[in-house]
């Protein structure tokens, strides 16, 4: 089995429902008591968030870069950046690793499009809404993703940072999630990505008037197949 390396703490209540979906899948696939080989770098979120507000994308990039080449040199044979946004910064991160970092924006498009759908909504911070390194990869990857409009953008935002971040779940925010996601359906989205880690806590991704991906298991899927593939892990000279 190969060594998972995880980039946690953005916020670390994603990063739980990470750790137990992976050793979840590999107890499915293996039986008995397995569970995956994993090693983690869980950073002090408060950080990353005053590099985001600040613009310092660079700083954040460099603090990130920096665990995860900690993670390779452990012993990881490849890398998770558990969150979403953070994939902002996950090209240069992937630039400095002889091993591979798992795009979580990459393996949400692959699993859109196996299902057969090409237009999602796409649920998540703002920074991930409005910041072209998500919607540009989609649709450079074939699809056309869209994204709720100026006032439903700040609501989503707002219920990850404010209450989901904090662990904290209300009803009134999931009913302000549907109606937002049942807009996008009349206006012709085909389906919805939960694009926050964190988002999983808040809606069934199963129970949504579109067809749902939760970015958080799709990720974490990719992982516990990595690690369970039989195909040595990848190093590539840098």
């Amino acid at each position: 089995m190969k060594t998972i390396g995880l980039i946690g703490g953005m916020s670390f209540e994603s990063t739980a429902v990470y750790y137990r979906l992976i050793n979840e899948m590999v107890r499915a696939e293996l039986g008995g008591i397995a569970s995956a080989e994993v090693l983690m770098h869980s950073v002090n979120f408060a950080e990353i968030v005053g590099y985001q507000k600040a613009g310092r994308w660079d700083l954040a990039e460099k603090r990130l870069a920096d665990c995860a080449l900690g993670l390779q040199a452990a012993g990881a044979d490849c890398i998770l950046i558990c969150t979403n946004t953070m994939h902002l910064v996950a090209d240069g991160i992937a630039a400095r690793l002889e091993v591979p970092l798992l795009h979580i924006v990459d393996e949400t498009a692959a699993a859109i499009k196996a299902s057969g759908f090409r237009r999602p909504l796409v649920l998540a911070t703002r920074y991930t809404m409005e910041h072209g390194f998500y919607t540009d990869r989609m649709r450079a990857l074939g699809l056309d993703p869209r994204v709720p409009d100026a006032e439903d953008r700040t609501i989503v935002h707002d219920v990850i940072f404010e209450e989901l971040c904090a662990g904290t779940v209300k009803e009134t925010s999931r009913e302000a999630y549907i109606a937002i996601i049942e807009k996008a359906r009349l206006a012709g989205a085909d389906c919805v990505i939960l694009g926050c880690t964190e988002i999983c806590l808040l809606l069934d991704a199963d129970a949504l008037p579109l067809p749902g991906f939760d970015s958080t298991t799709i990720h974490a899927r990719a992982a516990s197949a990595f690690a369970l593939s039989a195909a040595p892990a990848m190093r590539v000279a840098i």
